[in-house]
């Protein structure tokens, strides 16, 4: 019996992962990665930093991905939920500038892999709500960039009303992204 159930998104190489929970009076345990589960799968990943974030709930953090530098990410919420959001930036893609959103949540044990050269964000729908995230390149500061959340090419649905959130939170940082139409004029991930 395999510990892990795999999803298809539709988009070539970002899939969804739950691992199996075993759960009794005292709580639940599941393993979050497993390395040789995941090259048996055909998964041959390697992460090489990890991060961890706490969000107030309707906080939006994105769309972030990393020019010179682009990295592949491993994302689960360990505390809470969230809408997390994957844009695929591959310009030879069939599904380029489209994007994929699902809740992930403490409770559905649900993780999800975005390949390189993918933006990422996420909307937190409750306080303390702790994402974490692998990485396979570390962080480059001079690479950082990203796309606004809001952006109306991508019209993302980041289903706010239906949670309530009426104006997220989001940094001054991300306030300033650019554009989709910024992106695609850049150069970036030619």
């Amino acid at each position: 019996m395999t510990k892990w159930t795999v999803e298809k998104t539709g988009f070539d190489g970002l899939v969804v992962l739950t691992p199996k929970v075993w759960a009794d009076d005292r709580g639940s345990f599941c393993e979050t990665y497993h390395q040789a589960d995941f090259d048996a799968l055909g998964f041959f990943w390697r992460f090489v930093q990890e991060n961890q974030s706490v969000s107030k709930r309707g906080v939006l953090r994105g769309l972030h991905f990393q020019a010179e530098h682009p990295q592949a990410k491993l994302v689960r919420v360990a505390f809470g939920r969230v809408i997390d959001v994957a844009v695929d930036l591959r310009r030879e893609s069939a599904t380029f500038g489209r994007w994929f959103a699902m809740e992930l949540s403490a409770g559905n044990a649900k993780m999800i892999y975005l390949p390189e050269r993918f933006a990422h964000g996420f909307l937190s729908l409750e306080a303390g709500t702790t994402t974490i995230y692998q990485c396979s390149d570390v962080y480059h500061p001079g690479s950082d960039s990203g796309i606004r959340w809001d952006d109306g090419t991508l019209a993302i649905d980041w289903q706010l009303e239906r949670h309530g959130v009426e104006a997220p939170l989001v940094s001054e940082k991300d306030r300033r992204l650019g554009s989709f139409g910024d992106f695609l004029r850049s150069g970036v991930f030619p």
